[in-house]
């Protein structure tokens, strides 16, 4: 049976298309309960070029959202401080929701946790890349710098204090 998408659902299309391989259970289970597909007959035909064009108005407007986040993201390095054992083992990891509360504790930006491309957490010191895809196929890259704590300090100690004349 063919359907025609109402809405964008992942993996399987975007509003206005119409579908054919899909299964009957997920169509009639959670699809047509949600509300983000109707069956596809001739009524529907016209439904779907004003699905179209809105999706098309929609598309543009979320490739230059996410153009604009990616650029602000780009190249950028984002410190965690983490606990570390005697052997330089971390106690835990970084996983995806911890950098996006670094993200957007420090960049200000909300994103969903879909959009990370990290394949696991990050079991170790020092610096990762982080690969963020957005909406319309847009990505960012960012580093990730895992410092421990006794670094980071030695670090801040380094640092030449300002003085006043």
């Amino acid at each position: 049976m063919q359907y025609l998408l109402l809405q964008d659902v992942e993996h399987l299309g975007h509003s206005g298309d119409i579908v054919k391989n899909v299964k009957p259970g997920y169509a009639r289970n959670f699809l047509i309960p949600q509300k983000l597909v109707v069956p596809a007959d001739k009524r529907t035909i016209r439904l779907q070029e004003k699905l179209k064009e809105e999706r098309q108005k929609k598309r543009l407007l979320d490739k230059q959202e996410s153009e604009a986040i990616a650029a602000r993201i780009e190249g950028l390095t984002v410190t965690k401080v983490v606990k570390v054992d005697h052997d330089g083992h971390m106690y835990g990891s970084v996983s995806v929701v911890d950098i996006l509360h670094l993200l957007n504790e420090q960049v200000q930006v909300e994103i969903d946790k879909k959009a990370v491309q990290l394949k696991h957490a990050i079991k170790s010191t020092g610096i990762h890349a982080v690969v963020i895809k957005f909406k319309e196929g847009v990505t960012a890259t960012f580093h990730l710098k895992v410092l421990s704590e006794e670094s980071h300090r030695a670090n801040n100690e380094e640092q030449p204090k300002a003085t006043e004349e």
